[in-house]
């Protein structure tokens, strides 16, 4: 289900009979034909377990199954949307920056303690930024929110990137991240996020920053 961007802050999505998708509560802004709107209490394919993850992070976002005939405009906040088309890989992102996806993608949550050991836990803790991400697999398209704009950059084993973690909006591919910083373990504990501290991912795949280090 390809969206189709209005402009920079809007999308416009085709829902077709036998399909549906998913959009954060409030996202809609109009929309033509014989659509409907349900409360989605399971967290999309992901299932109870998904949302149970994304409770426990403090990151709990309400979902909208949207189904029916017609062209749904989603927009939220004035925030810039960005459209990421997936063919097969898995999209990591923030759930609070989901705006809208194709109901075809494999939902589910992942643990960023799990790929940066003490240090991606550290990442929650310092810089506000959760401990879990949103997973999205499969074909399909998928609307992220941002602040002033995205850029995508590459990844490759040979130039690992260094993204502000307030900065950071998404990421696809075979990547690990960790948190990189100068200073000690000591000198972390008291401090608020800055650029001290970094996000390093390095593997093979794409990271999408935004041109701004203001949460949503």
């Amino acid at each position: 289900m390809p969206f189709r961007e209005i402009n920079s802050k809007m999308v416009e999505a085709t829902v077709s009979p036998g399909q549906k998708m998913f959009s954060q509560r409030g996202a809609m802004l109009a929309y033509k034909g014989e659509v409907s709107f349900t409360p989605n209490i399971q967290g999309g394919q992901g299932g109870i377990m998904s949302m149970i993850g994304r409770r426990v992070a403090n990151e709990a976002t309400p979902l909208m199954t949207v189904e029916g005939s017609g062209t749904v405009m989603f927009g939220h906040g004035g925030h810039h949307i960005q459209v990421i088309n997936l063919q097969g890989d898995t999209l990591y992102v923030e759930a609070d920056r989901l705006l809208a996806f194709d109901g075809s993608l494999q939902q589910g949550t992942m643990f960023m303690g799990s790929q940066g050991g003490v240090m991606g836990m550290v990442r929650g803790q310092v810089t506000g930024q959760g401990l879990f991400a949103t997973t999205l697999k499969g074909h399909g398209a998928v609307a992220v929110m941002a602040h002033g704009g995205v850029i995508e950059l590459p990844i490759t084993p040979q130039r690992p990137v260094h993204v502000d973690p307030q900065a950071y909006v998404a990421h696809h591919g075979d990547v690990r991240n960790k948190l990189s910083t100068a200073l000690g373990w000591r000198d972390m504990v008291g401090r608020g996020s800055g650029e001290a501290f970094q996000l390093e991912l390095s593997g093979n795949g794409s990271v999408y920053v935004q041109a701004s280090e203001e949460k949503l």
